[in-house]
């Protein structure tokens, strides 16, 4: 195998034999497979819809096999092998479209080879055989460096953005351009040999793509379950039955609240759950009862020690310990060996492991933090923030979020976040937020001085409120008193930083390390255009985003 798509990859430069997430040579090897069977799907849908013709079918399907190659997502060797022979069915189901509608438009179909004509063995051990032909090391040999790690990048963006529109689709949300974008981008990737130049305007153009499809996550959010507001969430247990949800599907927590009416059990949030406590159509049950635990590197201690069951939705699931998995599912693209997983939102199964289970015995103290700061509440006090600003109540905005991680150096974040002054606030949303998130920040102008804006899905929410502030003071975004300090982990936060450098945004400082598949000629280049740049020490960093 050869694996650098994460930040905690080995040594900062590739997974060679297991990845340090825990995922086995051959699950990597078929996900590496199956992303060159959907860039297969692609080269066809592509073509047919330049052609007008497309089928949401293949669209959703495109978006949903991408979404389970992402890191802790999918460990399961033979869920993926299942994935790789539904995508070559897809394919064919593309292949026969686009030569419909160039039939219909008077052409001739084109022969495509490459992903669009590969054929897949008839066994999973088969599959894993041909995974090899397909490792990075391999794929990369008519290119140089540079272009390699830019296609690289270009690809982890592309994931990025297929698990945002993955959730979306699953509130039924979805642009016909977006896919369109999609496919365009994969067609380019089954290239076998591109410059560096054409890469590194796909990468922007990716950037693009993913702003207007978390433009689209965000609208399905607010349309479904309201926009959020703020609220106070418990961060300690109450006695009784309990189910634990973790991930980032809010639809999936719905559908859990909804089936766990009048049962007596309550639901927790984990992770990147928190920000549903915000939203006025979740909070509305009175059984959602709090949130326990962090982030998703410190679940085996946290899931051990919950008396109750555990639902995984999306990414973030690590190696469940034996003591729990039994009671720990699984559903939508999360998937472990041995762990139960659902596939129809009938959580009937994780409802009777809760009432198995003995559940909290009593009380804990009754500690909140504060939620629901997104852009509709933000703006809301706009007018404030600005005075405050004018007046120099307010002297500086910092933007901490991002992914959390398991490699060291992420303490980092709680340092800056400790030593920032309290004339400033600080903005945060993703799971980098809980290394500092149960601090006492007080208040500034009337409002928290800590603003958690919510999930790594809605950045597009951090955004519009610079946007608007932008606005307010008639600037640009690189003229707020605004600095931006990003944790990386996984591609949605690469697909993330695209969008700030599709939208000119410059000064970001990204850690605890930077991508080992950015070449040093490729950094060089982010530097000089954006003046992209990586962590130092706290002190140092914070007093130059001050000067």
């Amino acid at each position: 195998m050869f694996c650098y798509q994460c930040e905690q990859t080995s040594k900062g430069e590739g997974c060679l034999t297991v990845g340090v997430c825990g995922k086995d040579e051959r699950t990597a090897g078929l996900q590496d497979l199956l992303v060159h069977a959907v860039k297969g799907v692609a080269m066809y849908a592509h073509r047919a819809r330049t052609l007008g013709a497309a089928d949401p079918e293949i669209d959703a399907f495109a978006v949903q096999a991408l979404f389970a190659t992402l890191t802790n997502v999918n460990f399961d060797a033979e869920r993926v092998g299942e994935l790789i022979y539904q995508a070559v069915a897809i394919r064919e189901r593309a292949r026969e479209l686009y030569e419909r509608a160039a039939v219909a438009a008077g052409l001739a179909p084109a022969q495509l080879c490459g992903p669009a004509a590969w054929h897949p063995a008839a066994t999973l051990e088969g599959l894993v055989a041909q995974s090899r032909q397909v490792l990075l090391p391999v794929r990369s040999l008519n290119e140089d460096k540079e272009s390699a790690n830019l296609r690289e990048l270009v690809l982890y963006g592309i994931k990025g953005v297929a698990a945002y529109a993955a959730h979306a689709l699953a509130l039924g949300a979805g642009e016909p351009a977006a896919f369109a974008k999609i496919h365009e981008e994969l067609n380019l990737l089954a290239q076998p040999v591109l410059t560096a130049e054409e890469l590194l305007d796909a990468a922007l153009a990716v950037g693009e793509l993913n702003y207007r499809v978390m433009e689209t996550l965000d609208r399905a959010h607010t349309g479904t379950f309201g926009h959020p507001q703020p609220a106070k969430v418990r961060i300690h247990p109450r006695k009784g039955k309990a189910i634990l949800i973790s991930g980032h599907d809010l639809h999936d927590l719905y559908a859990l609240l909804e089936q766990t009416k009048g049962l007596g059990i309550d639901v927790y949030t984990h992770g990147e759950m928190l920000p549903a406590h915000g939203y006025p159509k979740l909070k509305s049950f009175a059984h959602l009862a709090g949130n326990y635990g962090g982030a998703w590197v410190d679940q085996a201690n946290e899931f051990d020690a919950f008396p109750g069951a555990i639902l995984m939705t999306s990414n973030c699931i690590q190696e469940p310990k034996t003591t729990y998995q039994q009671r720990i599912f699984t559903c939508g693209p999360v998937a472990w060996p041995g762990v139960a997983h659902i596939s129809d939102r009938d959580f009937s199964p994780v409802i009777a492991a809760a009432l198995r289970a003995p559940g909290f015995g009593e009380n804990g103290p009754d500690e909140e933090i504060t939620v629901g700061f997104g852009h509709d509440a933000v703006l809301s006090v706009a007018g404030k923030v600005v005075d405050a600003v004018k007046s120099g109540a307010l002297r500086r905005f910092f933007l901490i979020g991002g992914c959390d991680g398991a490699r060291s150096g992420r303490s980092y974040y709680t340092e800056l976040a400790e030593q920032i002054p309290n004339d400033c606030i600080v903005l945060t949303l993703g799971c980098g937020k809980f290394r500092f998130n149960k601090l006492a920040f007080g208040e500034i102008a009337g409002l928290p001085r800590l603003l958690d804006i919510g999930q790594c899905n809605d950045t597009y929410a951090a955004l519009q409120i610079a946007l608007a502030l932008a606005k307010a003071f008639d600037c640009g975004v690189n003229d707020l008193p605004l600095s931006l300090v990003l944790s990386w982990y996984e591609q949605k936060a690469v697909a993330v930083l695209l969008t700030l450098l599709h939208l000119g945004v410059r000064n970001i400082r990204i850690g605890p390390t930077l991508p080992a598949f950015l070449s040093p000629g490729v950094l060089s280049l982010l530097g000089e255009k954006f003046n992209l740049m990586p962590i130092g020490e706290a002190e140092e960093d914070l007093a130059a985003m001050l000067a």
